[in-house]
């Protein structure tokens, strides 16, 4: 069954070109004025809360079952050797299942899960470098400082997740608003 609109194909049309042309002509107005259109981002606080939710789950569950913190970087770090404790497998799975979720979602609801990158191949590098780089003297990485860190009231953790959070503002702003990208 398709649901019918009251609007004809010419009228949707119209509407298209009025959309179009506000779109112009307030990126016109934006420039001359000499500013950077505002990026929006979606924000749809079901899904967050119930992402979070999910996420705290599972941090819980890892926790209660293997003792350990579920700080990614610490995973992903140890599956290179060597191999002392024996748990490469569970961080395989761990890591697996990271990356599998959104293939996994997306087949179930039907959906795709599309990601545009839209800054350059140098800045992608170099931004990978200093994450890792933040995150091997920071002494763990956002999921296991902000997550796990901060629910254990750890202050080193408070302040490793205070500094994250005030480099990737930072770095955000200088991209959209100076450098652009």
């Amino acid at each position: 069954n398709h649901i019918r609109s009251s609007l004809s194909v010419g009228e949707k049309f119209n509407s298209l070109l009025d959309c179009l042309k506000y779109n112009r002509a307030r990126e016109g107005l934006i420039k001359r004025r000499g500013f950077n259109p505002m990026i929006v981002t979606e924000f749809t606080p079901i899904a967050a809360l119930a992402g979070g939710a999910l996420i705290g789950g599972a941090a819980v569950l890892l926790m209660a079952t293997t003792g350990r913190i579920a700080g990614v970087s610490g995973y992903v770090a140890r599956l290179l050797p060597p191999y002392l404790d024996g748990l490469f497998y569970v961080r395989l799975a761990f890591v697996a299942g990271l990356m599998l979720a959104p293939l996994l979602f997306a087949i179930v609801m039907g959906v795709s899960v599309a990601h545009d990158i839209t800054s350059n191949r140098l800045a992608l590098i170099v931004g990978g470098l200093l994450v890792g780089l933040g995150t091997v003297m920071g002494g763990g990485c956002t999921s296991g400082h902000g997550v796990c860190g901060l629910a254990r009231i750890s202050r080193r953790s408070l302040a490793a997740t205070l500094i994250f959070m005030t480099a990737g503002i930072v770095t955000v702003f200088i991209m959209r608003h100076t450098i652009g990208g």
